[in-house]
């Protein structure tokens, strides 16, 4: 396929709350198609798939409720207090998330599709196919104010859990485009449609 053939692909990333899924729902707004890397990390492993066998050989059927799925609070309290677990897990779906990822991204036609990917600042050496990097900002603070609102837990669970993500630094290192969304969630409306009107022409 050519390059013109395909649509631009732009990853879509940031840390977490920092905004990403309202910036994602904007653009589907626009008409964008938007494929999101935790759909695709359900989809690798539901009942019947290569994904769930694999999890399953390599933890046992204990991982799984009573109705042959993956039973996520478990595997998520298991591999959280485990890292040999959590590589072990991550190293059976995050190849095919990537590969989900990839196939959509090529099956598009254009102008241009995004790939919401939380952990692309952790990943990117395999996502060099992607044409741009679009990452939603905000400071610390910010994401730990979000956090605490927005899941119930404690200070310290969320500064936890943004300690095992990729820094500001690191993120905005690969990015080509940058949203700030350190304020009020409305003033997101201009900042993407200054950047779909850029991605129509980019991709043109």
């Amino acid at each position: 396929m050519s390059e013109r053939e395909r649509a631009l692909v732009i990853a879509l990333t940031g840390g977490i709350a920092a905004g990403k899924s309202a910036v994602a729902r904007r653009f589907e707004a626009l008409g964008v198609p938007v494929h999101d890397a935790d759909i695709a990390a359900r989809a690798v492993i539901e009942p019947g798939s290569s994904g769930l066998a694999a999890v399953v050989d390599a933890f046992g059927t204990q991982v799984l409720d009573a109705s042959g799925r993956l039973d996520r609070p478990a595997m998520r309290e298991r591999v959280f207090a485990d890292p040999v677990a959590r590589r072990r897990l991550e190293a059976i779906i995050h190849p095919r998330v990537r590969q989900w990822l990839h196939e959509r991204a090529l099956a598009e036609r254009g102008p241009y599709c995004l790939l919401a990917i939380p952990l692309l600042a952790e990943n990117i050496a395999h996502y060099r196919w992607v044409d741009r990097v679009l990452l939603v900002d905000a400071p610390e603070s910010v994401q730990i104010a979000r956090l605490l609102a927005r899941d119930g837990i404690d200070e310290m669970l969320a500064r936890r859990m943004l300690a095992q993500q990729a820094t500001r630094a690191e993120r905005r290192a690969l990015a080509n485009d940058v949203i700030e969304n350190d304020g009020d969630e409305a003033a997101l409306d201009a900042a993407v449609a200054d950047l779909h009107r850029r991605y129509l022409a980019l991709a043109a």
